[in-house]
């Protein structure tokens, strides 16, 4: 198969009032007929998030702002809907912000990559989602929880004690 796909770097820049620095990454192949709804839903998985029911905003090089006029009620000016709107509009070295989650606003930082990719070379299959295919860093928990029940309270002691 041809070079025809998106690179796209992602990069948490803050969230939840904290930045991050160095910033834990992914970068996912996305076909230029993926819709930026669809490449949200990716990174959103990508990055661990598991309570998806928040609002999404991507913003262009060129301010553009892109989200779901399915969930907005509130649209900003000039908005196009992420919905219909392809990655198409995207052009190798590109770069935009996505914005998960208006309250916690975990801001991302996404650059295209300077050259086109084959998914079958980098994914090994046709995805039929932005897939993300390489990774690093740790990554923050969407609500910060530290385990499960986590209430803000110290730390559990840890025990020498194996579970088996």
């Amino acid at each position: 198969m041809a070079r025809t796909w998106l690179s796209i770097r992602v990069e948490p820049v803050s969230g939840r009032g904290e930045d991050y620095w160095p910033r834990p990454g992914r970068i996912l192949a996305a076909a230029r007929s993926h819709t930026f709804e669809q490449l949200g839903t990716a990174i959103d998985l990508a990055f661990a998030r598991w309570d998806l029911a928040h609002l999404r905003l991507f913003t262009l090089a060129d301010q553009t702002p892109v989200c779901s006029f399915r969930t907005w009620e509130d649209m900003p000016d000039d908005a196009v809907d992420s919905d219909r709107t392809t990655l198409s509009q995207l052009t190798p070295s590109d770069q935009f912000t996505y914005v998960f989650d208006m309250g916690d606003d975990w801001t991302h930082l996404c650059t295209v990559a300077d050259h086109r990719i084959d998914p079958l070379d980098e994914l090994g299959l046709m995805a039929a989602q932005p897939t993300p295919y390489e990774g690093w860093g740790d990554l923050p928990d969407q609500y910060g929880r530290r385990w499960n029940g986590d209430n803000g309270s110290p730390a559990p002691r840890v025990t020498s004690a194996l579970v088996v």
